[in-house]
């Protein structure tokens, strides 16, 4: 049996839809007009032990929500999920007790106490013994390199050091699943560079099922072999990380090298995406590179040629624009 297996997973919002006006809403007191939003549509997939998922979708796209049912937090309007073996809505204990929703917006300690204290309330809530606990967060505290901020007012810590201490309040009870709703979001550099550290460390280590939710694709491409793309509540991919660029990237980048300033007309063989005074980076389809490659070098001086694939980001970008038009294009 898979760790994670949903099966038509859908979650449907009803909203009172108010008229505009004064007019509108005495109408609204006695006859309402509601409106329909399909935050996830028929969402399948299975995750195995140990798997470390991306989860991506632009904002709206119903990540947020699925992770929400898979944690137990909200009722699907139909289809089923088990997470570990149980039904996550079902709110079984002994369910609570090996997962963990970690979201990168939301505060799981208490503000006006040191961390210490919060971890202690964690730590009785899921009856923890003192010496696993003090062996746990002294882990933790070692990995994250944060054992000096145990007791600073939460509200004092950096954006960096608090991130640091809710994942190990979301660790404290060694669960065997992790859900990640934006971890990195707002953090510096350097932090974002600890934190993958830490969480590619601890997957590895205790082979944990983790899905991870991030609009930082260096996230992904640092911590997911595989990726799950949902739009518009719909699943759009689920496959390696690697495969999204061999699916959907229709261009490559050429990179040219010059001894000096080229003479001949570059924009003539693609779009021009970086220039410098001795050496240019070309946009161009794939069906095109070898023939501009070609026509390149019996047209320009070019000391050193290469070809690679896009960015990853850019592959997604541009799939999420594609079907934004889609959606938005007219029926017919």
């Amino acid at each position: 049996m898979s760790a994670i297996e949903a099966k038509g997973l859908t979650k449907v919002f009803r909203t009172y839809k108010k008229a505009p006006g004064l007019w509108g809403a005495v109408k609204g007191l006695g006859r309402r007009v509601y409106e329909d939003t399909r935050a996830a549509d028929g969402v399948t997939f299975s995750i195995e032990e140990g798997e470390f998922v991306g989860f991506l979708g632009p904002n709206g796209a119903g990540k947020t929500t699925v992770l929400k049912m898979l944690s137990g937090l909200l009722n699907p309007t139909s289809g089923t999920a088990r997470v570990l073996g149980f039904v996550p809505w079902e709110r079984h204990d002994a369910m609570k007790r090996q997962f963990s929703l970690l979201m990168g917006q939301k505060n799981a300690l208490w503000w006006d106490l040191p961390a210490r204290e919060s971890l202690e309330l964690n730590r009785a809530i899921y009856g923890i013994e003192r010496p696993r606990y003090t062996q746990i967060v002294g882990e933790l505290t070692e990995l994250l390199d944060c054992a000096d901020k145990l007791d600073v007012m939460v509200r004092e810590l950096s954006l960096g050091e608090r991130m640091k201490m809710e994942l190990i309040a979301a660790l404290l009870h060694s669960p065997r699943v992790l859900f990640l709703d934006e971890p990195t979001i707002g953090l510096d550099v350097t932090s974002q560079k600890k934190v993958r550290e830490f969480l590619r460390t601890y997957n590895a280590g205790k082979q944990i099922v983790t899905m991870l939710t991030s609009h930082y694709m260096q996230d992904i491409q640092e911590l997911c072999q595989r990726v799950i793309i949902i739009d518009n509540g719909r699943l759009f991919f689920d496959g390696p990380l690697s495969a999204i660029i061999d699916r959907f990237a229709t261009h490559k980048i050429i990179g040219l090298t010059f001894e000096s300033a080229p003479e001949c007309e570059l924009g003539a063989f693609g779009e021009v995406v970086e220039r410098t005074p001795s050496s240019v980076r070309l946009r161009v389809l794939r069906a095109r590179v070898t023939e501009v490659c070609r026509e390149v070098l019996g047209t320009c001086k070019v000391t050193d040629i290469s070809v690679q694939e896009p960015p990853v980001e850019e592959v997604i970008r541009q799939l999420f624009h594609e079907q934004d038009e889609k959606t938005a294009a007219p029926a017919g």
